[in-house]
Order: structure tokens, then sequence, then C-alpha cells
């Protein structure tokens, strides 16, 4: 009998252990959502005035691409959000996008980050978190 409260004295305990709280640090520096928001609404106005990428977007729904892409950065960034669209590899799947083609969005993306003063420390990690799509994006 002893020991079976023991137990029950430690599965107890267990239940009241938190769960490790997430890094929301950096969706904090990103400007939460309104900040992410406008990130992305930058980057798809630098994309649309962007001759080396902008034709891979004429087929594209471009509110329901902004919608996701805010979506990701939110959860990228330790955000609250949950991403409900397709993966990266089914997303750009007979795309055959190039290096230079991703090079160039990332590019798009900085300049939207540069342009509504997004300090670099926070504009690297959120570049860091998005790099390791690459391999699911290019040559798809």
């Amino acid at each position: 009998m002893r020991r079976l409260s023991g137990w029950v004295a430690v599965l107890l305990l267990a239940g009241c252990v938190q769960s490790p709280v997430k890094d929301d640090s950096l969706y904090r520096d990103l400007g939460e959502l309104p900040g992410i928001t406008r990130i992305v609404e930058g980057m798809l106005l630098n994309i649309a005035r962007d001759s080396r990428i902008v034709e891979h977007f004429e087929n594209v729904d471009i509110e329901r691409l902004r919608e996701k892409l805010i979506e990701q950065f939110c959860v990228e960034a330790g955000g609250p959000c949950e991403y409900t669209g397709d993966s990266m590899a089914e997303s750009h799947k007979g795309q055959n996008l190039t290096p230079s083609d991703f090079n160039a969005l990332v590019e798009d993306l900085q300049d939207a980050m540069d342009t509504l003063d997004v300090p670099v420390r926070a504009q690297n990690r959120l570049l860091a978190q998005l790099a390791p799509m690459r391999g699911e994006v290019i040559d798809q």
C-alpha cells in the first residue's frame, strides 16, 4: 500500500511539472503577428517588382500565399500560430526553381525587413529558421 501511494504521489507531482516554455522571443522581435504581416506584405510587393522571379507567381493565389506565409513565419518565429498549408516540397513541385530563384526571394524578404527596420539579429534568426526549407524548394 505504501509503495502504491508513493507512485501516486510521483504521478501527481509529474502532472504538476510545467512543460518547457516555448521561446517566442523571435516572434516578439519581429513585432508579433502585425509585424510578421507587414514583413510578408512587403516581401510580396518586392516580389511583384522583381523581374527575376515574378513570373513564378503569375498563377498563384496571392491572398492565400500571403495567409500561408504569415502562418509559416509566425510558427518559425515561435509564435502561437498553426501552419495549415502544404509542405514546401508539395507547394513547389514541378516549378523547377533554381538556387538563383531562391536567393532572389530571400533578397526580397531581406529588403522588406530592412524597410521595416527589423533588427539585423532578428532578420538573421528568421532566415536561419527558414534556411532548412531551401532543399524542399529548389529543383522540385
